[in-house]
This record gives structure tokens, sequence and C-alpha cells, in this order.
């Protein structure tokens, strides 16, 4: 069980202290409520576009890695359409270096067009690299306009297109950061061998005078229940045909979530999972296929993919895949099926808690969601998942009405 303790500074920075006398190290973990899901559609890619501007100097710090690095630390951040989070570690005695540098960030970014123009270049390059020159690298950008009409999900982290990031402006890039980075929009985790009073002391001295800011309201379309199995197919120069589908799932803090996560490590996580032995192994119709979700706070999608074999039917390879989905809905899955899940799930919660820095994290984000006290019963509801329950989530979720599907395939 993870202990903490949390407080509030007048300002509305939620803080948490978790304690932890074994290192040496402090990890500091400073969690946005923002992402892909609060853009607007025609200013999307802003959210991952900030992640970068943010370490591209804030009011009173030309470079944010330099003193960092000298201190001993190290850093990194990470969007995704729902969260934007950073996280760094630090020797203990360097520990004030870390308020210092994130509290000036929160404060205020330096707004230049030098730096936004060098960190647009760099997006821009990133977005080419890996989603418009790399084989099925538009596989997502496509899959999500399938799946979504309303939903801000329909558009990935790095944005809908090339086009919004080239032409993002400063003005666009400072409205964006004064309506979501401010001590209202965020969550510190302070994690290592430190007390409650020194983080209370420190998080006063170097948070406590920023402007609380606006209170951010999410106000994002509901995306409406999916009546009609929808598919697309497209034609790309790639090495083998690749076949993914998808399925809405319910949103995060439901049991059905649990159960939707128990049904991937059961159909696809692993070379022991129904669909690898079945369509990889003993059929040979997939080069390798996998099944996952996308794990979002809003309502998101379960999810098959894999590689066909060469020479093999794109066609043939979805109807398998949809005949061990049928076997699913109809039998369910076995007791020793649900039990090896269980016990999959039980030691990468373990594993992840190992770290401080991971600790720090998901602290921060189980606050985010509403109380980091949730995190201690996460296992409870795997636990819970029965094999009647899990059978219903899958009836509910695999229906042919829910389903998306893209033929990838190479040209010919």
């Amino acid at each position: 069980m993870l202990q903490f303790e949390r407080f509030t500074l007048n300002n509305g920075l939620r803080v948490l202290v978790h304690i932890d006398k074994a290192t040496p190290m402090v990890a500091m973990n400073i969690l946005y409520d923002v992402g892909a899901r609060d853009e607007e559609a025609n200013r999307t890619g802003f959210a991952h576009l900030f992640e970068h501007l943010m370490f591209g100097g804030s009011m009173n710090i030309p470079v944010y890695d330099e003193p960092l690095q000298m201190a001993g630390g190290e850093n990194n951040a990470y969007t995704t359409n729902d969260i934007t989070n950073y996280h760094l570690q630090i020797p203990l005695k360097n520990i004030e270096t870390a308020f210092w540098l994130e509290s000036d960030r929160m404060l205020s970014l330096a707004f230049s067009e030098k730096s936004l123009d060098v960190q647009r270049k760099v997006v821009c390059e990133e977005f080419k690299e890996h989603y418009l020159n790399k084989p099925y690298g538009d596989a997502w950008h496509l899959m999500r306009k399938i799946a979504y009409k309303q939903h801000p999900y329909q558009w990935p982290t790095i944005g809908m297109n090339l086009e919004q990031i080239e032409t993002a402006q400063l003005d666009d890039v400072k409205a964006f950061f004064y309506k979501h980075y401010n001590p209202l929009n965020a969550v510190m985790c302070v994690a290592g061998n430190i007390t409650v009073k020194q983080v209370k002391e420190l998080s006063e001295r170097w948070f406590g005078n920023i402007p609380s800011g606006d209170k951010y309201v999410r106000n994002v379309a509901a995306e409406p229940a999916q009546q009609e199995a929808r598919t697309q197919t497209v034609h790309a120069d790639v090495p083998l045909d690749a076949l993914y589908k998808a399925w809405h799932i319910g949103p995060r803090l439901t049991p059905p979530y649990y159960a939707t996560d128990l049904i991937t490590e059961i159909m696809g996580s692993g070379f022991a999972s129904r669909l690898y032995q079945r369509l990889v192994k003993e059929e040979q119709l997939f080069s390798n296929i996998n099944c996952y979700h996308t794990g979002s706070l809003d309502p998101g999608l379960v999810v098959i993919e894999g590689k066909i074999r060469e020479g093999k039917s794109i066609e043939a390879a979805n109807e398998a895949v949809e005949a061990e989905l049928a076997k699913l809905v109809a039998g369910g899955v076995t007791d020793d099926e649900l039990q090896k899940a269980k016990n999959k799930i039980e030691a990468m919660i373990a594993f992840e808690d190992m770290t401080l820095l991971s600790r720090a994290n998901n602290l921060a984000f189980y606050e985010l969601m509403g109380d980091a006290a949730m995190i201690n019963k996460e296992w409870d509801h795997y636990q819970s998942v029965t094999k009647d329950f899990l059978r219903e989530t899958a009836q509910q979720i695999f229906r042919t009405e829910n389903s998306n599907t893209l033929f990838y395939k190479k040209k010919t």
C-alpha cells in the first residue's frame, strides 16, 4: 500500500508527499490536466507542442536542462490525449533546484518567436518521421477518424495534420498556456527521503505566489453510441497488409474497464494469448498480432492489430479474428485463463511500484482522476472480475455495430 499525505496551496496547487527513506534521490512529478482532447479541431497538436516548449526556457531560466544536469538531475515528459506530465529525479541535497525550475516554468514561459520556431520545427520533423514517412505511420490517424465522429479522441496527440502545427502562432500559444498551465490545473507529487514539513515550506516558497489562474472547465463532445459497423480500405507502400480493428469501451473509472483489461491480456498479450496461439502459430495467418486498449479517461477503444503473412488474405485474417471473438462471447474464458491474467496484472502493478519516479507519477495521476488513495484499491477491482462479468463485458463490446475496421493493404 502506497502511503502519502496531501495539502493544497492557497492558489489551488494540489501537492502529494510520498516518503521513502531508502533512497538518496527525490522524484518530482507535475501533472497538468490538459491533453489533446482539450484542443480545438482547427488547432490540434498544441498540448504536445507545449511539452516541447516547456523545455525552451522560462521567465528567469534561459535553458531548463542545464541547471538540472549541473545538480545531478534528469528529466523527461510525455503527452497523451488526456494529460501532460513532467517528471524529474534529483539528489536530495539539491531538491530546491527542482522546485525553482518547475515553479518558474509554471509561472511563465519565455515566450518568443525564436523558441516557438525551433520547437515547431522539431515537432514537424517528428510528425514527418513517425507519421508520414514511416510504414503504417498514418494508420492511427485513419483509425481514430473512423472510430470517433464527435469526441476529440478523433485526432492523436501529435495533431490532426502538419499544417496546423506549421501555422501555430505565438498568440495562440500564449492563450493555450494561460488557459491550462496554472496551479488550479496541476497536481504535484514529491517522493523521496523528505518530510511533509520540508515539502510544504519549499512549495510555499516557490509555488505559493504563482497566480492561480482561472479554473478550466472541460466541455468536450461526448461520442454517440455507434450504431453500425464502419470499415475503410487504404493502399500504401508497405511490406505487408495490416489489419486494425477497434471497438468502443467504457470510461476509465468503471467496472467494465477492468474486465476489458483482463480480456486484452487473455486475447492478445504475449505468445500464450489466444490470438497468437490460434492465428499466428496454428493458422499462420498473421506474422504478429496484439490486443490492447487505449487506457483513456473518457470512453476509449479496445484494439486488435496485426500484420498479415505474405500470401495470406487480409479478408480471411479478419474473418478468423471475428471467429475467435465469437468464441469468447459465446463461451467466455476458463478459470485458468482468468487467474493467469490476474496474476500478470498483479505482477505489473507490483513492478510499477518499485521505482520512485513511477510511484510519484501514479499518485499524481490517481489524484487527477479524483483521489490518489484509489491507487491502493486498483488491484481489488481486478480481483472482483468474475468469469460471468468478463463474458458480459465481451458481449457488450464485441458487437458488430460497435466495430471499426481498417484494411491497410500494400500496393500491388
